[in-house]
């Protein structure tokens, strides 16, 4: 049996590790692991409805309606109907979000810095370089079907 890990194994301990970092970093925030995810994605995509961050932050849209309502209570969020369709509700940060995504920022780059000691800055670009074109295939791949024997297990 081979003792090393997957690449799969490897990028979701990789992933897990930076998201533990950062959580133990980023308590003295107040906010769950959720919230702050949430608020960070928001951040790209202002203006987007609900049901899209849903999907991209991967959770069911219920589940992004009691977080929002908790960032909605601390003031950093702010929901706005749509213009022409009153069933959707927009989401934007607000001005008291910004001093605390500019301190998650700090965090993250502190975090990131702890990953990458010692490991040369070409290295790191070439890491980048790499997972970029990985997602990059994986999402085209993702738009295509698998085939029905693909499916099967044996």
């Amino acid at each position: 049996m081979n003792d090393n890990p997957t690449l799969g194994f490897l990028l979701h301990d990789v992933a897990r590790l930076l998201r533990k970092r950062f959580e133990q970093r980023a308590r003295c925030l107040g906010l769950t692991r959720s919230q702050w995810q949430t608020l960070a994605y928001l951040r790209s995509n202002e203006g987007i409805h609900q049901g899209g961050l849903a999907e991209i932050l991967e959770i069911e849209p219920i589940t992004l309606v009691r977080i929002l309502d908790k960032l909605a209570d601390r003031g950093l969020i702010e929901r706005r109907q749509h213009p022409t369709d009153r069933r959707i509700w927009l989401l934007y940060v607000r001005e008291e979000a910004h001093p605390l995504l500019a301190e998650m920022r700090e965090l993250g780059d502190l975090t990131r810095g702890e990953a990458f000691d010692g490991i040369p800055s070409e290295q790191r670009d070439q890491l980048f370089g790499i997972l970029t074109a990985m997602k990059t295939n994986l999402v085209q791949a993702c738009r295509t079907p698998v085939a029905e024997d693909e499916t099967k297990h044996g």
